[in-house]
């Protein structure tokens, strides 16, 4: 895999989640969600989650540290992500916004830390 491409995956995958935080707002303020909450649960089906897990990563990138901590973070947001979306859906706003507030807000910053480090390092 070409750097530029690393590069750019990373930086859009730190955009991706960005706009999830939006999205993710918006389903708690008008109490609708636009996304089925197993599915956003999956960390394999956003444009992130399929480079990540897909072939164009070598063997040996996935083996190490960064990438399973990475891979290890992205799928417990998506967990979070789909449990705020779960509160939103049965109508209960506090719980999403508290989730949203705390262990979302934790893991989504981690989560962009981390794609930040592992970015830098790759450069």
């Amino acid at each position: 895999m070409g750097n530029e491409n690393f590069q750019t995956s990373i930086q859009a995958a730190i955009a991706a989640h960005g706009q999830w935080k939006l999205r993710l707002k918006q389903a708690i303020a008008i109490g609708k969600i636009d996304a089925n909450p197993e599915d956003v649960a999956v960390d394999n089906k956003c444009e992130f989650g399929k480079w990540l897990h897909g072939p164009g990563l070598t063997p040996e990138i996935k083996e190490t540290k960064p990438y399973q901590v990475v891979k290890r973070l992205h799928a417990e947001f998506h967990i979070c992500a789909s449990q705020i979306l779960k509160h939103t859906e049965a109508g209960e706003t506090e719980a999403a916004r508290a989730l949203m507030q705390g262990e979302y807000t934790e893991r989504s910053q981690k989560l962009m830390l981390v794609l930040t480090k592992w970015k830098m390092e790759m450069s």
